[in-house]
């Protein structure tokens, strides 16, 4: 600083020194449109390769994220093992010679229906006896079954099944 090839600004405690522009020869025109012109190609050429990079960087990011060919080769083999057990269950599913007939299957149907219907016609007889015995009965619905030791379908999470 004390010699002038680098001046000294102070900016209250801080002291900022940088290069002295005065003893640097001055650019002509030609020169500074050269440099121009070196600029922006350079900027050109940086544009280039940054879209190169993020191209190879997004096609990186695609092979990391696929599978590899022993990879591949192991899931073909577990599909192929996956498949060959199902289709074995699946022939003896149709070789099993305990299937329910057409017939076998109507029959345990009507038989659920008659149950199902006299267990109804059961439930509604219970029911308008005891409405009928609870009409000159003093007490609740629910103290009289306690005392008679009537159990309801309900008491139990019975439930009439659908039709």
């Amino acid at each position: 600083a004390q010699q002038g090839r680098v001046r000294e600004k102070v900016y209250g405690k801080q002291k900022i020194y940088f290069a002295d522009q005065e003893q640097l020869p001055a650019a002509s025109d030609a020169e500074l449109h050269g440099l121009d012109g070196q600029i922006a190609e350079r900027s050109g050429q940086l544009q280039a390769l940054q879209q190169s990079c993020r191209q190879m960087e997004a096609e990186l990011k695609d092979l990391n994220s696929s599978m590899t060919t022993p990879e591949i080769a192991r899931e073909i083999e577990a599909l192929r093992k996956d498949c060959a057990s199902y289709t074995e269950k699946l022939e003896r599913i149709k070789s099993a010679t305990n299937h329910v007939s057409p017939e076998e299957k109507e029959k345990v149907c009507r038989e659920q229906q008659l149950y199902r219907r006299e267990w109804r016609r059961r439930k509604r007889m219970a029911t308008e006896l005891l409405d009928a015995i609870l009409e000159g009965y003093p007490k609740s619905k629910k103290q009289f079954f306690e005392e008679v030791g009537i159990e309801t379908d309900e008491d139990h999470g019975a439930v009439l099944p659908a039709t």
